[in-house]
């Protein structure tokens, strides 16, 4: 990845990230938004760069939290 078009995500953006994860997994979804809401916009555009790489998006990486409990 070029790093002048991949900023990074931020220590703290990855840790509300795999809490929104973990609580999707558990079946908190208000929990999993919440968690959402405190990450940084560089962060987001790092965060939908890496998984649109990957091809999926947040939404599907959500979805498999949920339905395998956090685990594939």
């Amino acid at each position: 990845m070029n790093r002048a078009t991949d900023p990074g995500i931020r220590p703290l953006a990855a840790t509300h990230l795999r809490e929104a994860l973990t609580a999707a997994s558990n079946g908190q979804p208000a929990d999993a938004l919440a968690a959402l809401m405190h990450i940084d916009n560089e962060s987001w555009q790092a965060i939908n760069h890496r998984l649109n790489s990957l091809g999926t998006n947040l939404l599907d990486a959500l979805a498999l939290a949920t339905r395998t409990g956090g685990t594939p």
